[in-house]
């Protein structure tokens, strides 16, 4: 299993912000850009994806960003959606008409039961967990 770049740019740029969200200019693009090592202009595609999920929104001109609920209300899987609408470890557990075996393929109960722990673990992790490294890893 992989998450592509903007999964993992989404994260620490959502991390970035969460980290600065009582600011009260926001916090602004370039110094997201400085301080997380991404480049400005695919900085933009980043916010734009997490902009059109809701999760964060400009506090107005010339302001920066700032995060659109509290950081605990706001899981790991909220973030992955903004960039992955769908997350299958394996296309069969989607759309089971991709393969002919679906019906009696044994493997395809351990990828469906593997893909449903993933997600919930990104259902349970919130913004406010990763901020405080409070990450319950050991739970599951």
């Amino acid at each position: 299993m992989h998450f592509n770049t903007k999964v993992r740019y989404g994260l620490r740029v959502m991390i970035e912000i969460a980290l600065h969200n009582d600011d009260k200019e926001g916090v602004f693009q370039k110094d997201i850009a400085f301080r997380q090592g991404i480049s400005y202009k695919y900085l933009d595609h980043i916010i734009s994806a997490l902009k059109i999920a809701n999760l964060v929104v400009k506090k107005g001109p010339r302001k920066g960003y700032v995060l659109t609920k509290a950081p605990s209300d706001i899981s790991l899987y909220d973030i992955e959606q903004a960039f992955e609408p769908e997350m299958l470890l394996q296309e069969c557990i989607g759309n089971p008409e991709l393969c002919e075996r679906s019906g009696i393929c044994q493997a395809r109960h351990v990828w469906v039961a593997l893909n449903d722990k993933i997600l919930e673990f990104l259902k349970s992790l919130s913004l406010a967990d990763i901020i405080n490294t409070k990450v319950p890893l050991h739970q599951f």
